[in-house]
Order: structure tokens, then sequence, then C-alpha cells
């Protein structure tokens, strides 16, 4: 009983005085932000992911007979992307802690936009696998650090719902990325260049555009925004500092904390100290995310880059198929922020990630089952079913891990480790679909469903790993065992703190 009543009181016994922010309108505040950073992150990542997919409507208008491509050199083209993509993320995000936002990550859009025009102007294989190779690390900033980014504007139960309407994006270029090549090819001729090439040329350059424009309005980390004042900078980083796990079962009396509006005593260090890089390959759980990223990326690349390809080969001219994939990216651009808002009301991750990992086993077992051939509305059926699995559980995935990671610079580094070695599984996507195997794609489907039945594994011992620390947490400071730690090295041990509750 000493104990617990001793646990308890050290719970309580951190911010005794909370600063007074009474003057500060917290939904005012909130509409303030989401209105300044999501717009603008939600068409950055939008053409971002536009740029590194267009080569898949490119492939059908022409770029492999136009460049001379040998059976796998256009594979190719698509993993060099991925392979440069996944090995710079985390160290763009170890940069993006010590560089302005504003510079690092505009300055990357911008000469991406140039790389992407020049991809337009290429004559061979060589110089295809060059801008590729060039696109992959110029992109590798955006995801994982506005990711990161998001995560000092938001509290944890405000966060999903924002990065879902963030990723939603990536569908949204899907369908935007049909509709526009559908556009664009129909230059095709004029002055004497292939329509493949305009898709190239005409995107590079709205990127150009839109990154010059961005210059002036993104906005950096909370404590040197200009768009807020000094009094907001402060609400801003007090809420989110002060944000810590502790709704759940490590805390003996949870009502006592919540009635004095106390947190208990979970890291969140701010310091840069390199233990915290390591901490990030040491951590179970950010391999575990690794995989069900992983098993993610594959499908999400695979439409991106394939899904043209498949309804192609269903029947359909490259014009309409390029049509009748925006439907299919529609529909999961708006399950992904409804299924994010649930997520968020119900505070679970878990469930919604096996359920949809579900949905794109359904869908690959119809693909793998059925002859485009005799049932091409079934196979189109099943891509529908594929999205409405893969593209609402990324943001999920991703804010589960960041929820359950203390401390922003281990914080920074997982979400780039999680990410760009998820982002591998774009190197799988890149040679499972060969034109030999067409139009069945019996093997790239089958590929697909191992890795998936593999994310439902590690969505599940995730689950159950994350159930099992909490409990036996809550024993350990029911027992006493951490009464002699100080608050200092309990905020050290970050989420390995006996305080810190996972998110399940």
């Amino acid at each position: 009983m000493f104990g617990k009543a001793l646990s308890i009181s050290r719970a309580l016994a951190l911010d005794l005085t909370l600063p007074d922010f009474s003057d500060v309108d917290e939904k005012k505040l909130l509409r303030k932000i989401d209105f300044r950073v999501l717009p603008l992150f939600t068409i950055i990542y939008l053409i971002s992911f536009l740029d590194r997919g267009n080569i898949g409507a490119a492939k059908i208008e022409g770029l492999p007979q136009d460049l001379n491509l040998q059976s796998q050199q256009y594979n190719n083209c698509l993993t060099v992307f991925f392979i440069f993509y996944s090995c710079a993320e985390i160290p763009s995000n170890i940069i993006l802690k010590h560089v302005k936002p504003s510079l690092f990550m505009v300055s990357a859009m911008i000469l991406w936009g140039i790389v992407m025009t020049l991809t337009g102007l290429v004559k061979n294989y060589g110089g295809l696998i060059v801008c590729r190779s060039l696109l992959g690390i110029l992109e590798a900033p955006l995801f994982p650090g506005i990711s990161f980014y998001l995560s000092l504007y938001y509290r944890k139960n405000e966060f999903l719902v924002r990065e879902a309407i963030f990723v939603s994006s990536a569908s949204i270029a899907g369908a935007f990325s049909g509709l526009l090549a559908a556009a664009i090819t129909q230059m095709d001729g004029i002055g004497g260049i292939e329509g493949w090439r305009y898709i190239f040329i005409l995107e590079g350059a709205l990127t150009i555009v839109v990154g010059l424009l961005a210059y002036l309005v993104f906005p950096d980390f909370p404590q040197t925004a200009k768009f807020l004042n000094d009094r907001e900078r402060e609400y801003v980083i007090h809420r989110v500092k002060n944000d810590s796990n502790t709704d759940g079962g490590s805390l003996i009396d949870k009502n006592a904390v919540e009635n004095l509006n106390r947190k208990a005593p979970v890291g969140e260090d701010h310091s840069n100290k390199p233990k915290y890089i390591w901490a990030v390959f040491k951590d179970w759980q950010c391999w575990a995310s690794v995989f069900m990223y992983f098993a993610l990326a594959i499908p999400i690349y695979g439409l991106s880059l394939f899904a043209p390809t498949i309804i192609n080969n269903l029947g359909y001219t490259a014009t309409k198929a390029q049509l009748l994939t925006a439907p299919v990216y529609i529909a999961a651009a708006i399950i992904s922020i409804v299924q994010a808002y649930y997520s968020g009301v119900v505070g679970v991750r878990a469930p919604f990630i096996i359920v949809n990992f579900l949905f794109e086993l359904v869908g690959f077992i119809i693909c793998i089952s059925m002859s485009p051939a005799t049932h091409p509305k079934s196979i189109y059926a099943a891509l529908f079913i594929i999205a409405l699995g893969a593209y609402p559980s990324l943001p999920v995935v991703i804010v589960w891990l960041s929820n359950n990671v203390s401390g922003s610079y281990k914080r920074a580094v997982a979400i780039a480790f999680q990410i760009g070695f998820g982002n591998f599984g774009g190197i799988v996507s890149s040679n499972i679909y060969r034109a030999q195997d067409a139009p069945r794609f019996l093997l790239g489907h089958g590929i697909q469903i191992l890795f998936v039945s593999l994310g439902i594994i590690a969505a599940t011992a995730s689950l159950i790993g994350y159930s099992v620390s909490n409990s036996k947490n809550s024993k350990k400071i029911q027992a006493g065992a951490y009464d002699n730690y100080s608050d200092e090295e309990l905020l050290e041990m970050g989420d390995k703190s006996p305080y810190f509750v996972y998110r399940l």
C-alpha cells in the first residue's frame, strides 16, 4: 500500500503550478494552425506523390518504347528511386532538427521540380536512371519531415486526423495523376515532343512554381513560427510538451490525476543527444512499425505505379485506364479521413490497422483468383478494396508509432526510420509486376498476399506487446519499484518510463 500511495504522489508531483493560458482561445488557435499548415502541406505532398508516380502514366503512353528500354530496365528505374529515397530519410530528419524547415524542405522541393522537368528531356536509359536517383534523394525530406513537424504542433489526439488529411493527398494525387496525364498526353506531337514527355515537363514546372511560392508562406517550428504571436507560440509548445501518455493502465488512480489536471512524470526530453538515435534501432516497437509500413508500402506503390497498367490489361484504352484510376483514389482519400477521425474518437489504432489489412487481403485474393478476360469488373472492384485498406492505414500506422515514442529527437529519428526503411517496400512493388506476367500478374498479387499477411502479424504482435508492457508497468508502480527514481531520471527514460502508457 505504501508503494501505491507514493507512486500516485509521484504522478502528481510535476507541474504543480501550471502556466496560466486563460487568455489564449485554444479552438481559435487550432483553426489558425490548421488553416496555415494543412492546405500547404497537403498540396506539397500531393505534388510529391504526383511526381514520383507519374512514370506509371508515362509508361502506358510510350516511354519504354521511345527510350528503347529492354526487359527489366523500366523496373530498374522504379527501384533506384526507392533505394535513394529510403536511404536519405533518416539523415534528412536529423538535418531537419538543425535547419529551418522553410529553407530545407522548400529548397528540396524546387530542386526535385527541376529534376522532374529534366526527366522529360532524357534520351536513354542512363538519363532516366540518373533522374530517378536524384528525385529519390530530393523527395526524401518531405514525408518524414512533415510528419514529425505536425507532432510538434498538435496533441496526440489531434495529430491523427491532421496526418490523415496530409497523407490522403497521396490518394488524391493518384486520382489527379490519371486525369492530368490523360489531358496532358493530348499534346502528343506538339513541337515534335511525345505526350509522355509533356507529363514530366509540365508537372515539374508546376512543382517549381509551387516551391517558389512556398518560400513565402512555409511555417517553421513552433519556437520561431512567424504566423503565431509570442503568447501563442508559448502555448503551443506547452500543450504538446505536457501531452503525456498517462491515460491508461500504468496509473493507479487516474481520476486523481485528471481532477488535479496533472501529468505523471513521463519523459518528453527535447535534447539532441546521440543516444536517442541508437535508442530507435534498439526499440522493438520501431522495428514492428517498419514491418507494418513495409507491408503497406508494397500495395500503395503497386497501385501508384501499376494501376494504369493493370486496368489497361483489362481491355481499356490507355486514356480510359488513366481516367478509371481516379475513382479508386478519391474513395481511398475520403475513407482515410473518416477512419482517422473515428480512430481518434475511440482512441485506439490497432483494430483499424488489422481490419484494413484484411480488406487488402480480400482484394488481392480476388485479383489472383479471377481472370481479367472473364471478370474485368471484379478485378477493378478489387482495386477499390485494396485501396480502401492500404491508404487509410498509412496515417494510422505513422501516428501509432509517433504517439508511443517520447522525446522529440527520438521521435524525429523514429518516424524517419519507419518511413525510410518501410519505403523499401517500393523496391518490391517496382519488380513484382512484370510485363511477361500480364494480364493476370499472378506473381505480383501473390507476393502482395504474403506481405499483407506479415503486416497483420506485425500489427497483432504490436498490440500484444503494448498491452503486456502496460500491464507490467502498472504492477511495478503499484509495488513502488520506481519510487527511488528522480524526476530527471524518469524524464530521460522517455517512453521507457514506467508511467508511460502505450496507446493500443
